[in-house]
């Protein structure tokens, strides 16, 4: 409120008026002096007439009230609305919900703020849920938006009147924003009046939060589905959370009952989806008293079932991955490996064998013309196709045709990059060229691949990879001090960081698994690391006889990709105790192939991102050559597809991908027209027009949810929001007071206005009554 000024029209009549007062002053003093009342009447006398001739003198001094106040049609005030559904709420007790009462408050003519508002102000009207949108009047209200874009439409109003003189603005809303992740600039905003729709008593509700997916290589779960449910109003009744999957099947059914009025409770699903690639699922919360019930019904006691729902996308791959596996002899941890991953159908074991070294060719040897390896003769094969005398004799095993590694170990990237993990043992550094070793380094780091070293007899140290690309890669150091010989035999243990990791673990909690290590037998062979590199991290060690400790599994990020050491030589022997500790080996073998080609990216990859406080999503396709570099001038086709209760539904949209500002980025953007869940195939050709690959990807719609993830009022944001703007926040009841009070506020248009306050009856009337009450106290008091 600005603060009046008064002023004084003939000021040059000071000085004289105040000798003329001063003279009746003393008059009036003198006279009641030589009166014979008491003293006290004597004195409220004198001062009643003092102040009534005060008065007088004053009013021939031509007072002025002086004010500013907002230039009428000079300044504009916007009125927003919220229109979003979260409006529909019944508060408790009330018949109407907050969007009818606020409707109400809009509309009623009686209440007279908006013509009082008119009257100095250019009102604009906006309502608002995902957009902003301009009105005329307010009877469009019907509180259907999907969306409270309340930040988003503060940050349009304020660049909409950017420059131009807008003195506030009103706005009616619960506060609750489905956009509180956009940055708001409350320093480029005019005054925000808040008028809060709805209680702080929130109705009984049942509210899925959020919804969580996370993935493992855990053989068992490898997916967990994790949710916060807010209840309010179910004290010790008890919640049922639902997990249905695609096809409408109840999967899983989970219960607990909140010990508190309001209260979160945290769920988790672990389960094991049987179908590759996207699988979408559900998850419903509901009381007790509520289940089997119609929909109606249901809402009587309870606020709304729009947030009691939630979908989930789960993405297991399509695969099949890729690993290859390269050894110096046949072994039996490749005969355990092959076998444990035939079970796998989303793994697959790529394997090439030495069966013999390289021999040096002695002429006196050969006969005349054969340049190949003498194990050859006697087969039928032409000198083309075997090895020649300087050349290891190689085993293909699970090749995909008769041409992959036909050459022996890749000697280029388009090689080596369509595996996705390579695994090496019982192989001596000289194998390689040094060529090929930084080869393997670059499908690490920059392929983003996977690379295990097992503890075969020439790895490690033995094989001779110290101050190599490869055993660069490694996570543990291979030239430093001769380490300390275990005795006895080794007992396998997890570490701190060990027990984090899903994929390492064989049982579901932490006894059991360590019942199942008390009775592993013991290995024997070791390579040994005398010390661990910074940043990598032992996940298992062993322990001798004497209780000296050695790392056992230990792994590292390199580049893009991961590096790991299984230090242990004999792992097979953990399968010749008995059936069962030849399942939990095969499935550890299993875990650990999973976990290595887990984070490994493949050459077409479509993202989802969420653009905030809108429903639209960015669709982003990364393309890329077989080498790995990114993929130009290619054309990228979008099919959109809305799930239906788990299907595919027939209604399709077809998108054009556009290439982005970096190299091999290819996006486009599409309008989730409702809530559910959708899915996105990519088909990606090259600059002739020849398919390369595709991609699939999937995400979830829901801004009900979003919209109703608290039905109390937001006040302490609005009252914050109001304090940084200098506003405040208004009361229905005294929205015509605070309407005719707008006014007189601060405003980039003002005009000066000014009262004559001696032109006006209440100041004679004001001399007038002290004059009356000093007589009426002199006749009370008998004074003449």
């Amino acid at each position: 409120m600005l603060v009046a000024e008064i002023h004084l029209s003939a000021p040059q009549s000071v000085w004289p008026l105040a000798a003329a007062f001063a003279v009746i002053v003393g008059f009036v003093a003198w006279a009641y002096g030589r009166s014979s009342g008491s003293t006290g009447v004597r004195f409220i006398c004198t001062l009643l007439k003092i102040i009534g001739i005060a008065a007088l003198v004053l009013c021939l001094l031509e007072p002025l009230w002086s004010k500013q106040r907002a230039k009428p049609g000079s300044n504009y005030f916007a009125v927003l609305a919220d229109n979003s559904q979260g409006l529909q709420i019944h508060d408790r007790g009330q018949a109407q919900s907050r969007g009818q009462q606020m409707k109400k408050l809009l509309a009623d003519d009686a209440a007279k703020w908006q013509p009082t508002l008119a009257e100095a102000f250019q009102m604009r009207r906006y309502l608002f849920d995902a957009r902003l949108q301009p009105v005329t009047d307010f009877g469009e209200l019907d509180f259907n938006g999907s969306a409270s874009a309340l930040h988003t439409a503060l940050g349009n109003i304020a660049e909409r009147y950017r420059g131009q003189p807008l003195a506030g603005v009103l706005m009616f809303t619960d506060g609750n924003a489905t956009d509180s992740g956009v940055t708001l600039d409350t320093a480029g905003l005019p005054p925000i009046y808040p008028i809060i729709a709805g209680s702080d008593d929130a109705p009984r509700d049942v509210s899925v939060q959020k919804v969580a997916v996370s993935q493992t290589s855990f053989e068992d779960a490898p997916v967990t589905i994790q949710m916060d449910v807010s209840v309010t109003g179910y004290e010790n009744e008890e919640i049922v959370v639902e997990l249905i999957d695609g096809t409408g099947k109840k999967v899983e059914e989970q219960k607990q009952r909140p010990e508190k009025g309001e209260q979160t409770l945290a769920f988790r699903f672990r389960l094991k989806p049987t179908e590759r690639g996207l699988n979408f699922y559900q998850v419903r919360a509901l009381p007790r008293s509520s289940q089997g019930v119609q929909t109606n019904t249901a809402q009587v006691a309870e606020a709304t079932l729009a947030n009691n729902s939630r979908a989930a996308v789960v993405d297991r791959g399509r695969g099949p991955y890729r690993i290859l596996y390269v050894s110096g002899r046949p072994n039996w941890e490749f005969k355990f490996l092959n076998r444990a991953l035939a079970d796998d159908d989303q793994v697959q074991l790529v394997a090439l064998i030495r069966i013999a070294r390289r021999e040096k060719k002695f002429e006196f040897m050969g006969r005349q013309g054969e340049t190949s390896n003498p194990l050859f003769r006697g087969f039928g094969q032409t000198n083309e196709d075997q090895e020649r005398y300087d050349q290891p004799v190689l085993v293909r095993l699970n090749a995909k045709d008769e041409f992959e590694l036909k050459g022996g170990f890749p000697k280029t990237a388009e090689e080596l990059y369509q595996y996705h993990a390579v695994v090496l043992d019982d192989l001596e550094a000289d194998f390689f060229t040094r060529d090929q070793m930084t080869l393997v380094q670059k499908f690490v780091s920059e392929r983003g691949g996977g690379l295990l070293m097992l503890g075969g007899a020439e790895s490690f140290r033995e094989g001779k990879y110290a101050r190599t690309p490869i055993g660069d890669m490694l996570p543990v150091y291979l030239d430093r001090n001769e380490p300390i010989k275990p005795s006895g035999p080794l007992k396998l243990s997890f570490t701190r960081e060990g027990w984090l990791q899903p994929w390492i673990r064989l049982r579901d909690n932490e006894n059991e698994e360590r019942r199942r290590m008390n009775v592993m037998p013991g290995f024997e062979v070791l390579n040994q690391a005398t010390s661990i590199k910074p940043g990598a991290s032992v996940l298992a060690s062993v322990a001798d006889s004497q209780a000296h400790t050695f790392p056992a599994l230990v792994s590292q990020r390199f580049g893009g990709g991961r590096a790991a050491a299984l230090l242990i030589g004999d792992l097979w022997r953990w399968g010749l105790r008995d059936e069962a500790m030849h399942k939990d080996m095969d499935k550890a073998w299993r875990q650990m192939m999973r976990w290595l080609v887990a984070d490994v990216p493949n050459r077409f990859v479509v993202h989802v991102e969420p653009k905030e406080s809108s429903d639209t999503v960015s669709l982003q396709v990364r393309a890329k050559e077989k080498t790995f570099q990114p993929l130009d001038n290619a054309s990228v086709q979008l099919i959109v597809t809305a799930i239906e209760s788990g299907v595919k539904s027939t209604n399709t949209v077809k998108l054009k991908a556009d290439a982005a500002t970096e190299p091999g980025l290819y996006e486009a953007a599409y309008v989730t027209r409702r809530a559910g869940a959708y899915r996105v195939d990519a088909i990606i050709s090259d600059a002739n027009g020849a398919e390369v690959g595709r991609a699939e990807a999937g995400w979830t719609s829901d801004p009900a949810a979003e919209e109703f993830r608290s039905l109390k009022p937001n006040r302490a944001f609005l009252e914050t929001l109001a304090k940084q703007t200098g506003g405040e926040v208004v009361s229905t009841k005294n929205l015509v007071r605070f309407a005719k009070s707008l006014p007189n506020r601060k405003a980039p248009v003002m005009e000066s206005m000014s009262i004559p306050l001696w032109h006006t009856p209440a100041m004679f009337l004001f001399a007038l009554a002290c004059f009356v009450a000093e007589w009426g106290v002199r006749r009370w008091k008998g004074l003449p």
